[in-house]
């Protein structure tokens, strides 16, 4: 059995996964709410908020899978990439937990573990497909041959998806987090009201900076009054745009890897449209497209684990 650690930025989670990839527990404590006033992940508040969830999300994960601290064979934490000051605290408890026990470690990369969530029973996805990762810090086309190697093919120049669907939201006075607030007002507009450019970039990468900009004058042309009687087809044509970039590399990527298979992880699968757009494409399951610690213990899987007690000196990047 494997303790699986998440906390690299506002959602602290702790999860208990076996060896052949059976979510016991999978606790999810997070700090949306908290940082909503701020319209954004305040890195100190953050910080210190998984000092506080971080012990009481292991101790539920224990009691939601009826199991004890002596049946865990490995830890597994988010090593990277992250908000440093949060990844710390993950990367500190896993250190005390696996040391205390004399447990081996596995340190995890964030991004290996979203595609690792595709692993994870009931219905796991066998390798080779491509991967199309986006989420509110990055946005990466992946081939995967196998669960324990994968190669990046493309990736974003600027924004991530996640954080222009953020920043988007921002602009049309929506809450945090944008993605699912643009998500549900443009379910009540028309996203062909508004013709919003997809940037033409080289070879596989992804641009949504000049979205961004043109929703931002967009807004500044129509004034106050005009954009609230149309924030919903803003919305609707601002997220059919990234939804239309998402899928369209996403293919180019399949066709020129010659991929059976497109899968997609990462907080922004959850959004509709995409789901909608992608017609043959695997989705991780809506619960596991968010972080979460199951999907770190998923990984931990096909990774060497570090033994007792070299990992001290371990470090988390950002």
């Amino acid at each position: 059995m494997i303790l699986g650690i998440e906390t690299s930025c506002d959602e602290t989670a702790a999860a208990l996964v076996t060896n052949d990839g059976r979510v016991l527990a999978n606790v999810v404590s997070s700090q949306a709410k908290l940082h909503a006033r701020y319209g954004g992940v305040v890195p100190e508040v953050a910080s210190r908020h998984h000092l506080e969830l971080l012990l009481p999300a292991v101790r539920q994960a224990f009691d939601d899978s009826g199991t004890r601290l002596d049946q865990v064979e490995r830890v597994a934490v988010t090593q990277g990439p992250g908000l440093v000051g949060a990844l710390l605290i993950g990367v500190s408890a896993a250190k005390a937990l696996a040391w205390a026990r004399r447990l081996p470690l596995v340190p995890v990369n964030h991004l290996h573990g979203h595609v690792a969530s595709l692993y994870l029973e009931p219905d796991p996805v066998e390798p080779p497909f491509l991967c199309l990762l986006a989420s509110g810090g990055h946005t990466l086309l992946l081939d995967v041959r196998d669960r324990r190697t994968l190669e990046v093919l493309g990736t974003t120049l600027d924004d991530a998806a996640g954080e222009a669907f953020d920043k988007g939201a921002r602009l049309l006075g929506l809450g945090y987090p944008g993605g699912v607030e643009i998500d549900r007002l443009a379910s009540d507009g028309d996203p062909e009201a508004f013709s919003f450019p997809v940037a033409r970039v080289p070879g596989l990468d992804f641009s949504f900076s000049g979205l961004k900009t043109a929703l931002l004058y967009t807004v500044r042309d129509l004034g106050p009054e005009e954009t609230e009687g149309l924030r919903a087809d803003l919305a609707a044509s601002y997220q059919h745009a990234i939804v239309r970039a998402l899928v369209e590399r996403a293919e180019a990527a399949a066709q020129a890897t010659g991929a059976e298979r497109i899968a997609v992880v990462g907080g922004v699968a959850s959004n509709s449209e995409l789901r909608r757009s992608f017609s043959n494409a695997v989705f991780a399951p809506p619960a596991l497209c968010t972080d979460n610690a199951a999907m770190i213990a998923s990984a931990a899987r096909f990774i060497e684990p570090i033994p007792y007690p070299q990992y001290l000196a371990l470090d988390a990047f950002a």
